[in-house]
């Protein structure tokens, strides 16, 4: 932690709490409870109930438990011991000093570390600072850091409503609730000097000074710092500027991204912190190179150009989408109202500004975010191998002296924090027969090989367990949504009859675009209802995932899956699950047997829920794409050995025609290979062939898709390789 924050709130929890249990205070703190089973169960242990309604927040729990059920953790012998241990733990966890990054990294310390910026953080339920797959991302990409001990320092910003919560109406459309957190409730400390004053940075938006304040979360031994706008020595219109998660005009979201870029190197300054390097998650956050030439060329009084090589060797950027509506872009007059102040400080006149978020081809010539980070970053990523090659070609225009394979755009494959997303029963699974400490050892391949010697028996009623769990979990949701909107009697006690443990179970979950294809399925309805009612051998399928507010498209594909779902024939083998969010993700990668992916091609650019229910034994179903390009793997004879591609490749404009293949493709896959091998059966009732291809994932998947490896590859390849790559030269 920074020298110039004061904790409180340790301190503030143990005066809520008897002696023997202050060490809950410091586990509750930090979110490295978060991120394995036992560390969550020393909290939902103490009131499973109380530990739902409060949306998995350990300092709300422990502020709002009787005193009666305080005195009776107090005085229990083996909770205490529990605690004891995990506190133990705990502390030589963030007091070690032979870590990975401290032999491979030494020149990270923690006042000049690796600063990442990300606009999302998708750490838990009860922190509304994410809405999908970047969060998510951004998250286990500082649990990894943190797992490595990497120097590093997060910045984004904290919302008070975060993203909208999806309520479905009675004929299924999308409608968007927005809920205030209670900042003082949550694992968060305001950031406060030894005099306790609140530290703030001031940040211009158009003519007027804003106010942003500064809270911490403890992410194991990494510091995120989120910035806040609510304040009351702030315009009403700035206040909202942190409210909900892209959310507003386009006027909120240019003004969210100088608060994230400009305010977030400013809030590093004011830390003292000197990072090393600057990492920028997205195109968000590319006006903190901005701020860092502005204090580059305060210090040196010297010209932007002749800085501007120095502010490119600090950045890195890692860009995620090759969809058109990824990138931010903004008109030049909405840039001259909002920077007209700055770009003088910067030495540069209005054309010379522009011109750095300039895409040739824009005949609006819109400010573009991505062009900007490419212009000021020397390193730039796509997130997986396909991934790369599509910006490559993407942004090549930038770049007309080279072909696009040399493009200076690379790439970083995703991946997915192992403990956070692997259910515990898996866990305890992979500790008894492939080592004690499989997590340190998570990219081993040998290890992960000894897959092969699990018992069929052992692995499989440890998924069907899983399964059991996620059937009674989706009954359980329906039957509670169900209520909440005002359905019939009859449809809530029909949840007790949705699905069949025994039954192949596909999930698709993600957020709702017309490029994932939610309703891909649905094509040839008809065949599709014939699969799922084989009364020999059933299939049933779970969808999940938000659509944008402004998406009324994908909104009215959600209510055609929805409407789909209530066919007599179906309606118990079919179900949607409103307000898709971390808690739902969890079940559903830990319990399906299929994970089903069929984007248009080449539009995913990674993707990593089928990476999660990799590791808990999950089949992946995908059309090659992302990551599944990289991890896709056959048998000899040609037929999936870790999964089923869908689809023959085909990509372009003509996406009815890419329909008609993926569907048909998928109807066969199913009908021909996926049913037939999940229904076959030995005499013990248990499906070996499936079961190879169980432990086929694992071992395949688990080794390289995981951010353990990912943040590996980024230090190696990316923070200590200060290569400066040409600069974009039609810009």
């Amino acid at each position: 932690m920074s020298s110039k924050v004061k904790p409180y709130l340790s301190k503030r929890l143990q005066d809520k709490i008897p002696y023997p249990l202050h060490p809950l205070a410091d586990l509750a703190a930090n979110f490295w409870w978060s991120w394995s089973s036992e560390q969550i169960s020393i909290f939902r242990s103490i009131d499973p109930q109380l530990w739902e309604q409060h949306h998995h927040n350990p300092v709300k729990l422990l502020a709002s438990l009787p005193e009666e059920r305080l005195a009776q953790l107090a005085t229990d012998p083996h909770y205490i011991k529990r605690v004891e241990v995990l506190s133990s733990q705990f502390k030589q966890y963030l007091e070690a000093t032979d870590t990975w990054a401290s032999r491979e990294a030494p020149q990270f310390n923690a006042q000049q570390p690796v600063a990442y910026f990300s606009i999302e953080y998708g750490f838990g339920l009860c922190l509304p600072t994410y809405s999908g797959g970047l969060g998510i991302l951004a998250a286990d990409h500082l649990k990894s850091a943190s797992d490595l001990g990497l120097p590093m320092v997060g910045v984004g910003l904290l919302y008070r409503q975060g993203y909208f919560h999806q309520r479905l109406s009675i004929d299924g459309w999308q409608e968007e609730d927005y809920w205030d957190y209670q900042f003082e409730e949550l694992p968060l400390e305001l950031c406060q000097d030894e005099n306790g004053e609140t530290l703030t940075v001031e940040v211009q938006i158009c003519d007027r000074p804003v106010k942003a304040q500064l809270w911490k979360l403890g992410i194991g031994r990494v510091n995120l710092y989120l910035l806040d706008t609510d304040r009351e020595d702030n315009e009403p219109v700035d206040r909202e500027l942190t409210h909900r998660l892209y959310g507003g005009s386009k006027d909120t979201r240019l003004a969210q991204e100088m608060l994230l870029g400009l305010g977030g190197v400013r809030a590093l300054r004011l830390l003292g912190y000197e990072p090393q390097v600057y990492h920028l998650n997205e195109g968000h956050a590319a006006f903190a190179m901005l701020e860092v030439a502005r204090s580059e060329r305060e210090r040196t009084n010297q010209d932007f150009e002749k800085i501007k090589e120095t502010v490119r060797l600090k950045g890195v950027f890692t860009t995620h989408t090759p969809v058109p509506a990824g990138h931010d872009t903004f008109q030049p007059e909405q840039m001259e109202r909002y920077f007209s102040s700055y770009w003088t400080q910067l030495g540069l006149s209005q054309q010379e500004f522009l011109a750095l978020g300039k895409k040739p081809s824009d005949e609006e010539s819109s400010f573009n975010m991505t062009v900007l980070a490419l212009q000021l970053c020397r390193s730039a990523n796509g997130v997986s191998r396909r991934n790369g090659e599509v910006c490559r070609q993407m942004w090549s225009e930038l770049y007309p002296d080279r072909s696009v394979d040399d493009v200076p755009i690379s790439y970083v494959t995703n991946g997915i924090h192992p403990t956070t997303w692997t259910a515990p029963l898996m866990a305890d699974l992979y500790a008894q027969y492939l080592a004690e400490d499989w997590v340190n050892h998570v990219k081993d391949e040998q290890m992960w090989a000894k897959v092969e010697k699990i018992p069929n028996r052992e692995i499989w009623w440890r998924h069907q367990c899983l399964q059991e769990r996620l059937i009674a979990f989706v009954r359980n949701y329906v039957r509670q949504t169900r209520q909440k909107r005002g359905d019939s009697a009859e449809s809530i006690e029909a949840a007790a009859q949705l699905f069949d443990p025994d039954v192949l179970t596909i999930g698709f979950a993600r957020r709702f675009s017309s490029y994932k294809r939610g309703n891909l399925i649905m094509h040839d309805s008809e065949r599709a209802r014939k699969i799922l009612c084989n009364p020999e051998r059933p299939v049933q399928m779970i969808f999940a995932g938000k659509a944008h507010p402004a998406d009324e498209k994908s909104k009215q594909i959600i209510q055609e899956l929805i409407e789909w779902s209530h066919h007599p024939d179906i309606k118990n083998k079919v179900v949607f699950i409103e307000d898709y969010d971390m808690h739902v993700a969890e079940k559903l990668v830990q319990g399906v047997d299929i994970w089903l992916n069929n984007p248009l091609r080449p539009q995913e650019a990674s993707g990593t829920s089928g990476q999660k229910a990799s590791f808990n034994g999950g089949i992946n179903c995908s059309v090659l794409d992302g990551w599944w390009c990289e991890a896709y793997q056959t048998a000899p004879e040609g037929k999936g050995f870790n999964g089923w591609v869908i689809g023959e490749g085909i990509q372009g404009d003509d996406k009815d025609l890419q329909n008609k293949v993926d569907a048909e493709s998928l109807y066969r896959l199913l009908e021909e290979e996926i049913i037939p091998c999940y229904y076959d059966r030995n005499e013990q009732g248990l499906p070996d062939h499936w079961i190879g291809m169980m432990k086929a994932s694992i071992k395949t998947i688990a080794p390289y898709f995981n951010t353990h490896r990912m943040v590996e590859e980024y230090i190696k390849k990316v923070y200590l390789q200060p290569v400066n790559t040409p600069e974009p030269i039609a810009a």
